[in-house]
Order: C-alpha cells, then sequence, then structure tokens
C-alpha cells in the first residue's frame, strides 16, 4: 500500500472520528461473567434522556441479581463518575426469573441483560465528546457465588443528531418489552394464617393469551421465597397466594411488585397493592407424607417483634452492653471522672451525666445515620463495619494506646478524660464527658451484647425514623448507669471514696489498653497480613514518641513541632498499600472439621438431610471469640458434634462479605455473633449469643 500524504491522513482521520459510534472500553471478562457499558445512540443528544445500560454476560449455569434478590444474593449496583452537568437515573430492571439451588430460591438473570439507565445530558454541552464511568458491583452465583467488581467507561461524540446504534438498539427494544409496564396496576393484599395472598386487578388485555403468571414482590421480607407460590387467573384478575416471610416485622401499609404474564411475548407490569380482603388459594394436591420427624426446638426464637419491644431489647442489650469486655477500658476512664466529681457539686454531677449521655446517643445515631444511607446504596454493612476495615483497626489501636499512654502519666490530657485534650476539659469538663460517651461507642462495636441483634436487625428494615430511635434507645442504654448515678447520687454510695488509691487505680487501668491494642494488631494481622502489622507498629511507635515530646515538662516550640510531625507521620502510614485487606487473608474455617459457609454449599448440606450448625464469627467480634475458646474448643462440645453428624459452617464476617452480609439480613441480623442450628429437616433454631458448653450440648441433644 502506499503511504497517504500527512494531509489527507488527518481528514481521513478526523471524519472517521465524526462517523464513527461511540467507544466503551473493552468488555470487562471475569469470572464467569462479561461486563461492559453500551448506548443505544452513537451520540450524546444535547438536552436530551440518553439511554445507556450495564450488560452483563454470565456464562451458562450462572446468574446475576434483580432489586430483590431472594433467598440469597445481591442485586447488581452503579455508581457513576460523570462529566459536570450529567444525570444518572436508577438502574430499570427487567423482570426476573426464579433460579432455585436445593430450598434457596432466588431471582434474578441467567443470560445476557441490559439493565438500563437514563443519562440527562445537558443542552448546553460544547466538548467534541463526553465520557461516563461507573463502579459496578455484582454477585455472579452457580453452586458457588463470586462477587465481582469493575471500573466501566463510555465514550460518545456530541452531536446535535444522534441515530440509533445498530448493533445494540435492538437490544435494547428487546429489553424494553421485558421491563414492567409502570402503570400501576391496582389491587389489593392480605396476611393471615402464614400466608400472603395478592390480587392484582390486570385487566384482560393484560391476561390475554397468558399461560400462566407470577408475583415478584420487591420487598425482600414478605414472602417465604423457597415456598411454592399458588397462581390462579380469573378473568381480568390474577391472585397469588405464597407462604409468609419468618422474618416479616409487620404488616406493611402497602405492597409493590410487578406482575409477569408468560404470554407470545410475555410481558410484565408494575402492581400498587392496598391491604384488603383477598381470599387464599388453596394449596395444589400433593401425596401423602411421610410421618414427620423431630425437629430441633428453638432456642431463644422469637416472632417479629414490635417496636415496644424492640425498644426495650434494645435499652436492654446497651445496658448489658456495659458488661462487655470491649468496653471496660472505656469505663474504667469513666468510672475515675465520676470518682473525681464527687468531690464536686450534685448540680455539676448530672450536667457530666448528662454530657456523657450525649455522647453516646448522638454516637449512635450517627452510626445509624451510615448504616442505613449506606445500605440505601447497596452496601450490606452492619453493627461493626468500621473494624472490616484495617484502617480504621489501626487508628484504634493508636488511639488505645494514647489513652493507656495517659493513664500511665506520660502525657496529661485532663482530669476528666484522657485523650481529648486540655481545652475540651476546661469550662468544667463537659466536652470532656461528651467525647468520653464518643470513645464507649467507638470502642463497643466490637460486641453485640444480648438482645442487639434482634434490635439493630429490627430497625435497619425499618424507615430511618423507626433506625434512629432504636439506635438511640441502644445509646440509652449504654449510659444509663453513669446517668442515674449522676441523678441519684445515693447510688453513688457504692462506689468507693475517692483518696490516693486513684492514681494507682489510674495507672493499673492503662493494661488493659495495652492489651486491646494487642488484640487489636492479631486482628490487623488476620485482615492485612505480617506487613501491614509491621508498618501499624512503626506508627506506635510514632505516636509514643510523639506523646513523650509533648509530656515534658520544659516543652518548647520545637518539641511541639516535632511531636506533631511525628503523629502526622504515623497517620499518614495509614494510607499505605500494605494496610488493605490482604488478598490471601487467612480463613477463620481453616480449623479441621469446619467449612466456610456459602449459600450453596448450605443448601447441598440440606438436600443430602444433614444438621448443620453455622457460626457466623468475625476475628474482631469479642462476643464471638469468647464463645469459640470457651464453648467451640470444649472437648465434650466437640464429641456431642460428632456424635450427631452435624456439618459446621463457619461465616467470616471479619472483612466485608456480601453474601455474609445478605445471609445475616435474612435473619433480622445487622451482626455477629450469630449463630444457626439447622435440623436435617426444618427451619433452623437461633441459638442465643453467650453460649455455654451446657446449653449448646442441650440443644445438640434436640436434633434427632
Amino acid at each position: 500500500m502506499f503511504p497517504l500524504p500527512a494531509k489527507l491522513r488527518l481528514l481521513v482521520s478526523a471524519a472517521l472520528l465524526l462517523c464513527a459510534p461511540g467507544a466503551g472500553a473493552a468488555p470487562v471478562v471475569a469470572e464467569h461473567i462479561e461486563a461492559e457499558l453500551v448506548a443505544e445512540h452513537t451520540a450524546w443528544l444535547p438536552g436530551a434522556t440518553n439511554w445507556v445500560a450495564l450488560r452483563l454476560k454470565p456464562e451458562a449455569g450462572w446468574h446475576t441479581y434483580w432489586r430483590n434478590p431472594g433467598d440469597s444474593g445481591l442485586p447488581t449496583t452503579l455508581q457513576w463518575t460523570l462529566p459536570e452537568g450529567f444525570r444518572a437515573g436508577e438502574i430499570v430492571w427487567p423482570f426476573p426469573g426464579a433460579h432455585r439451588l436445593g430450598d434457596l430460591v432466588n431471582y434474578g438473570y441467567g443470560e445476557e441483560t441490559l439493565h438500563l439507565v437514563p443519562v440527562e445530558v445537558p443542552p448546553k454541552l460544547k466538548v467534541p465528546q463526553a465520557t461516563v464511568q461507573a463502579q459496578v458491583k455484582w454477585l455472579v452465583c452457580k453452586d458457588i457465588c463470586i462477587p465481582g467488581t469493575a471500573a466501566l467507561e463510555l465514550t460518545l461524540p456530541v452531536k446535535e443528531i444522534a441515530i440509533a446504534d445498530p448493533a445494540w438498539s435492538p437490544r435494547f427494544l428487546d429489553t424494553r418489552a421485558r421491563v414492567p409496564e409502570p402503570g400501576p396496576l391496582a389491587g389489593r393484599f392480605a396476611i393471615a394464617d402464614g400466608d400472603v395472598s395478592v390480587e392484582v386487578q390486570a385487566g384482560e388485555e393484560a391476561l390475554a393469551g397468558a399461560t400462566h403468571a407470577e408475583f415478584f414482590a420487591y420487598a425482600n421480607n414478605l414472602v417465604n421465597h423457597g415456598a411454592p407460590q399458588r397462581a390462579a387467573l380469573e378473568g381480568a384478575s390474577a391472585r397469588f397466594t405464597q407462604q409468609q416471610s419468618p422474618y416479616l416485622p409487620g404488616i406493611p401499609e402497602a405492597v409493590e411488585g410487578v406482575l409477569v404474564v408468560h404470554a407470545a411475548p410475555p410481558r410484565a407490569y408494575v402492581a400498587a397493592l392496598t391491604a384488603g380482603e383477598v381470599a387464599a388459594l388453596p394449596p395444589a394436591p400433593t401425596a401423602p407424607e411421610p410421618a414427620p420427624v423431630a425437629e430441633a426446638a428453638p432456642v431463644d426464637t422469637l416472632p417479629p417483634p414490635g417496636l415496644l419491644l424492640v425498644l426495650g431489647f434494645a435499652l436492654l442489650g446497651g445496658l448489658i452492653l456495659n458488661l462487655m469486655p470491649c468496653v471496660f477500658p472505656v469505663l474504667a476512664i469513666k468510672a475515675i471522672s465520676v470518682l473525681e466529681s464527687r468531690r464536686g457539686d450534685p448540680a455539676a454531677e448530672r450536667r457530666h451525666a448528662l454530657a456523657y449521655t450525649a455522647g453516646v446517643v448522638l454516637s449512635c445515631v450517627a452510626a445509624a445515620l451510615v448504616l442505613v444511607l449506606v445500605r440505601s446504596g447497596g452496601e450490606m454493612l452492619g453493627w461493626g463495619f468500621q473494624l472490616q476495615a484495617p484502617g480504621f483497626v489501626a487508628f484504634l489501636a493508636y488511639l488505645m494506646l494514647a489513652l493507656g499512654l495517659s493513664l500511665s502519666g506520660v502525657v496529661q490530657f485532663g482530669t476528666n478524660l484522657m485523650g481529648v485534650g486540655q481545652a475540651l476539659t476546661e469550662k468544667g469538663g463537659y466536652a470532656g464527658s461528651f467525647f468520653t460517651g464518643v470513645l464507649a461507642v467507638v470502642v463497643a462495636s466490637p460486641c453485640t451484647a444480648p438482645f442487639m441483634g434482634v434490635a439493630l436487625g429490627y430497625a435497619l428494615a425499618q424507615p430511618l425514623a423507626i433506625a434512629l430511635l432504636v439506635f438511640a434507645t441502644l445509646g440509652l442504654g449504654l449510659a444509663l448507669p453513669f446517668l442515674l448515678i449522676g441523678f441519684f447520687p445515693v447510688l453513688g454510695a457504692w462506689l468507693p471514696r475517692p483518696g490516693a488509691w486513684m492514681e494507682t487505680f489510674k495507672q493499673v487501668m492503662a493494661f488493659p489498653l495495652y492489651l486491646t491494642v494487642v488484640w487489636l494488631m492479631w486482628v490487623l494481622g488476620r485482615q492485612t497480613g505480617i506487613d501491614g502489622v509491621a508498618l501499624v507498629l512503626a506508627g506506635l511507635v510514632l505516636i509514643a514518641f510523639s506523646l513523650w515530646l509533648w509530656g515534658a515538662a520544659a516543652r518548647g516550640p520545637l518539641r511541639a513541632a516535632l511531636a506533631m510531625v511525628s503523629a502526622l507521620a504515623a497517620l499518614a502510614l495509614l494510607a499505605h498499600p500494605a494496610i488493605e485487606v490482604a488478598a490471601t487473608r487467612a480463613p477463620a474455617a481453616a480449623e479441621a472439621g469446619t467449612e466456610p459457609y456459602s449459600d450453596a454449599r448450605l443448601a447441598e448440606l440440606r438436600a443430602q438431610k444433614r444438621a448443620v450448625f453455622v457460626n457466623f464469627t468475625a476475628d474482631w467480634c469479642i462476643s464471638c471469640k469468647v464463645n469459640e475458646k470457651v464453648v467451640f474448643e470444649n472437648a465434650a462440645v466437640r464429641a456431642k458434634l460428632a456424635e450427631k453428624k452435624v456439618a459446621w459452617l463457619i461465616a467470616d464476617w471479619t472483612t466485608s462479605d456480601p453474601a455474609i452480609s445478605a445471609a445475616l439480613a435474612r435473619f433480622g441480623r445487622s451482626g455477629v455473633p450469630l449463630y444457626l442450628l439447622y435440623p436435617p429437616e426444618g427451619e433452623p433454631a437461633i441459638l442465643p449469643q453467650i453460649l455455654t458448653p451446657d446449653s449448646f450440648i442441650a440443644a445438640l441433644d434436640s436434633l434427632p
């Protein structure tokens, strides 16, 4: 071929650029799935809604998930990075299919699917082209589940006229045919005798030619997904009955979902239902059932609680949290301040108690806000989520060391609060009491007290106002002992009299804090490996050096500057890549006789009619570790597990795991520990969060 002149090459390149369709990055090929961003048209059209789509193509036999994933799984999420003025809407979901694995039923897509998203482009866009980027997260499952993520982008020219892309426009049309018509159709629902019954007034035209129909609710905790759905088409209406979910917190005010009419071609409609009278459909006739097999009696299993009962659980759980080992170091600090304040007037003691309570309650409310907002974006977080981040674990180790050195006398931050600075202890030290309350909540997060699991799991499934109320009540329970002492001085008579012994007590209390640092470093090692531990140990030395400089009696400007530089250097180490979750983190299920948890493995064992014990745990959960040492390593317990041939699955939540988060949510829990004992047939028993060898053996003895 003859080379083209430079000017001609430039003209040809420009022409190709103007005529070429949009350029997305090459599809990302991950484990068992392919992902990319595609567009319906070849260019961005300013001032209009432009449609793009996330294309997911799982391998044969694998599937991804709908907005309601069913018994397990997680919906696909998109986090956009857009040019100025662009706005992306929510995913427009095509109707799903049901995928059964053992006793589990999931809702999703087992074939290539476009997830449509409307993108608003600003009217005065004066650039030749624009690029949108999206961070996509998915879960793809077969007999195992594999979470995945990818950074995708799509680049299109900007034109006044955009033509349909012949490669993708027909696929967009096909997908829209599977998107439920927004309507919505009206109807009624009723919940009675353990069943949810639905009647949708679809109209004869919508049901014309239908062979059968399905109803998929948007709410995940409405029906038992694994139970068969009974359906009947009656003239202009479609009726459905399905077993109620055991985790339904109460009768909802309304039910929304999708009516799927299987005809040629299939079609779907959004349905909005109000409470009313709906007769339940009778179950299909079945063959005579064999004689029932005795099931494990539930231990500590309660029906879906009401709000008042949940608030009582939250208050009691917060109160018991004071007895948990993770809170002990901060309670020692607060006890010292209470003893010192007894030298003052009662009004000041009450104000200190209120300031401490405000710190606790507001911190719990702030944690609730973070959890609710992040979970609404698709992240399944729960109580103690911050300890899944190695950087936070390292920062907490810094803080515990600083408090310990203060109690040891290396540096003095003030008498009413060790750790927040002299400025906060001025004006009566009320700011010090407030921040002691904040610190109490921070260090309480590794522990889940009895009754807390039910209360917090319920709260995170409710509207924001109720969630905040439950978390505030939890905080009130945590602060209650010192609040009562502040307002009822007679209770303070149970405390020892202040004296010179308090200085010795203060120094002794430094050692539990140093042990807390050791434990945090062990957790960090489980998350990051030895390199991360070494880096944070260097940071701890820098923190100690900084506090030694700061606490010097003759501190001058140079010492103060060096102390500040040393502290900043320690904080800068937290951003190092070594302080990240290791790709090959040691699993908690490495012990003989145990297996790592997965929904698929649980379903397989259930299909074999095996008894199964599922231990939801985390390395940073002190309650979990106490139970493991005292109960699960007990020789009599191990012998009983072997005698009953119980399969033991460990769901390790030390670092974020979407599948385990979803499993916790199905049981109305937002944190660990959670202990499930499945009999060979039937529903699992939920065991208490604080176990003894005898109570666990008794639960095992109840198995057939």
